[in-house]
């Protein structure tokens, strides 16, 4: 083959590789077949947050497409637990899966999900979008600390993470049990980025505090409204989500933590899935996670949360450890700090 005929194959082939990869890109970012996804009938969805705040969303999608969702919940540790349990005995019954950063990266790892793009989230802010289109960001979660404004004078509202190393506070205080909630393992890991090298050291100060350790981060604005805690640490969109004597401390640093969805590598319903992500992104779906006190992904759309708009400037987001990293914090340094074992 003379030398102009090889140049003329090379080129083909490029092009041929250009055209390939547009065409996945386009596909992947191609929105969901409607009617197929009416025809599939329902979306299985896991996720760690809160049925109450997944209402509006829920019942607007349903509505605008006649698709039933299914919704089980659990914390972002059981979240994962459970759709790796199901996808390694090979009969995964979810269509989408949520939860944060470290658990989705964690699930992807082990090939649980599929690259999708969803269109409807061209518009969020570019740091959080995944190359892979693997997982989808959809909403952030600055977290606080949150008291009982019965039992808690304005005047002794602590103002800062220091404040509530106060011995007032020992044994009146909650926050979920590090070694078995993989977000309180993260945040108080990611410390560090308020606190430096003498992050650990405030972690051990914490832990003499007697704080009383719930299950994940929801039972803690339970606990508090229930006057069994009177401050905690845990997402500022308890105060709207749940109904009780509940607010949060304006501060200036907030770890953070974005949320994301991914689509199932093996569900039954592709055309359902996709349509609920895209609708999950899309500003109707986020003003509706907004309206029930969530900080959602699109730039402008805020919660009904006073001062939300103070909140944004300061949130601070958190990276995230290995697995092999978070089964050293749970399992070793945090055990040992919390139960001396």
């Amino acid at each position: 083959m003379n030398i102009s005929k090889q140049r003329g194959l090379t080129l083909l082939s490029f092009l041929a590789l250009i055209a390939l990869t547009l065409w996945t890109a386009a596909a992947q970012a191609q929105p969901a077949n409607v009617e197929a996804a009416k025809q599939e009938g329902k979306v299985i969805v896991y996720g760690a947050q809160v049925p109450q705040a997944m209402k509006g969303l829920h019942a607007g999608f349903e509505k605008k497409y006649g698709i039933k969702v299914e919704y089980w919940r659990g914390s972002s540790t059981q979240v994962s637990e459970r759709a790796l349990t199901e996808w390694r005995a090979g009969r995964p019954g979810y269509d989408v899966v949520e939860g944060n950063r470290g658990v989705q990266l964690i699930m992807r790892d082990e090939g649980l999900f599929t690259k999708y793009i969803p269109p409807s989230s061209e518009k969020f802010p570019a740091q959080f979008k995944e190359k892979d289109g693997l997982i989808t960001p959809w909403r952030m979660l600055p977290i606080s600390i949150l008291y009982n404004t019965e039992l808690v004078k304005p005047t002794e509202v602590p103002k800062t993470l220091d404040d509530l190393l106060n011995p007032k506070w020992r044994g009146k205080l909650s926050l979920p049990d590090p070694t078995r909630h993989t977000t309180t393992a993260q945040f108080l890991w990611n410390l560090d980025k308020l606190k430096g090298d003498k992050w650990l050291d405030y972690v051990k100060a914490l832990a003499k505090q007697q704080p009383i350790l719930v299950e994940s981060l929801a039972p803690v604005a339970t606990t508090i409204i229930k006057g069994e805690a009177l401050v905690g640490i845990t997402y500022i969109k308890y105060v709207k989500q749940y109904k009780g004597p509940i607010s949060y401390a304006l501060m200036d640093k907030y770890l953070t933590d974005p949320n994301y969805m991914s689509l199932s590598a093996k569900t039954t319903r592709p055309n359902a899935a996709r349509l609920y992500l895209d609708y999950v992104c899309s500003a109707e779906g986020q003003k509706a996670v907004s309206e029930e006190g969530e900080f959602p992904m699109l730039p402008g759309v805020l919660p009904p949360i006073k001062d939300a708009e103070k909140v944004v400037p300061g949130m601070v987001f958190m990276d995230n450890p290995s697995e092999e990293e978070f089964k050293k914090l749970m399992s070793g340094t945090f055990r040992q700090i919390f139960f001396g074992k």
